[in-house]
């Protein structure tokens, strides 16, 4: 007879649930979000791999309200930063103040938590801020801590940053560093909507109603669905397809073709091959899969590597992109 803790934890029914979950945060969405389903199941990949999304989009596509609304349907915590020239690191973390202790009258200096402090938080814009600045959030992001004044503070789990960027307009702003630009799981462009979505759209936003949505998971739901992505099981070979893939972005590698050769002057770290796979299982788990394969892999590897694989002179002036790079990857196999 199973424990009741054992039947809390059971992977099948926890699959099973997560499934069901999938299918009412898409709905919950799509009461506020027309279309854009692909990049709600991206978003959603990214969350329980304990990933990091930069999403990339002109302005108007809704990707702040997309975020706000997935905060909403997960009953988390939400704060947006707005990127500005003259934001300071100690904006997003926080800063030390001095107080006087009233009763004893001596002076002590206290941490006041700064934004980044939330479950999911909101980099809007981020390439409006300086390097210093877009630094801040490095270690939020790979340790899910906050150093200020010799003291570490842990953030509030789960802890998800989500970026916006605007690709068109390239006036007062500073191109993200790659290591930066590494802590990020998933780039996720999104693109115009179609006539009829924004035909949609446009009858949706000019009316009087304004729905609300319904919380869906909790923080503790899920950390418990992160978990059991993580423990879903992958085989060698699809670990192997996953490895080699990266491998073959890189330069100097044996493994890369002529045309990466040409084309490419940094390749991806290892870092892309653990989000690989990561991303695989969370697809397999949403599609209520016991274990991802190839193909799982491949539907990741655009928003994994798109941002990991560094163009030089000879693609610019050949007028190759990294996704076209990616593509032809893809099709060798």
């Amino acid at each position: 007879m199973p424990t009741p803790e054992r039947k809390k934890s059971d992977p099948i029914r926890l699959m099973s649930e997560l499934r069901d979950c999938h299918i009412r945060i898409r709905d919950e969405i799509g009461k506020k979000i027309v279309g854009q389903r692909s990049i709600v199941d991206e978003l959603i990949m990214a969350l329980l791999s304990r990933g990091n999304c930069l999403l990339i989009g002109v302005p108007g596509l809704a990707k702040t309200m997309l975020i706000a609304s997935l905060s909403e349907v997960l009953d988390l915590r939400f704060c947006r930063i707005q990127f500005t020239p003259d934001l300071m690191p100690s904006d997003i973390t926080g800063s030390e103040i001095l107080e006087e202790d009233r009763t004893t009258g001596k002076k002590v200096f206290r941490f006041v938590k700064g934004p980044v402090f939330a479950n999911i938080v909101l980099a809007d814009e981020i390439n409006r801020t300086p390097p210093k600045t877009q630094a801040a959030l490095l270690q939020a992001m790979q340790e899910h801590e906050v150093s200020a004044g010799g003291t570490t503070y842990r953030l509030e789990e789960p802890f998800f940053v989500l970026a916006t960027q605007n690709p068109i307009e390239q006036e007062g702003t500073y191109p993200l560093p790659e290591a930066q630009l590494d802590r990020f799981m998933f780039n996720l462009w999104i693109d115009y909507p179609s006539a009829e979505e924004e035909t949609d759209i446009v009858r949706f936003t000019t009316g009087g109603l304004e729905p609300g949505l319904k919380p869906v998971l909790d923080g503790k739901k899920i950390q418990e669905l992160q978990n059991l992505v993580r423990r879903v099981p992958v085989s060698d070979a699809v670990v192997q397809y996953a490895v080699d893939l990266v491998r073959r972005t890189r330069p100097g590698s044996d493994r890369s073709p002529k045309y990466v050769k040409d084309w490419v002057s940094w390749g991806a770290g290892p870092r892309a091959s653990q989000y690989l796979v990561l991303g695989a299982k969370a697809r397999a788990a949403l599609d209520g899969r016991a274990t991802p394969d190839r193909n799982d892999v491949a539907a990741v590897a655009r928003q994994v590597l798109r941002h990991r694989v560094v163009t030089n002179f000879n693609a610019e002036a050949d007028g190759i992109t990294s996704l076209e790079i990616i593509q032809r990857l893809l099709s060798d196999g």
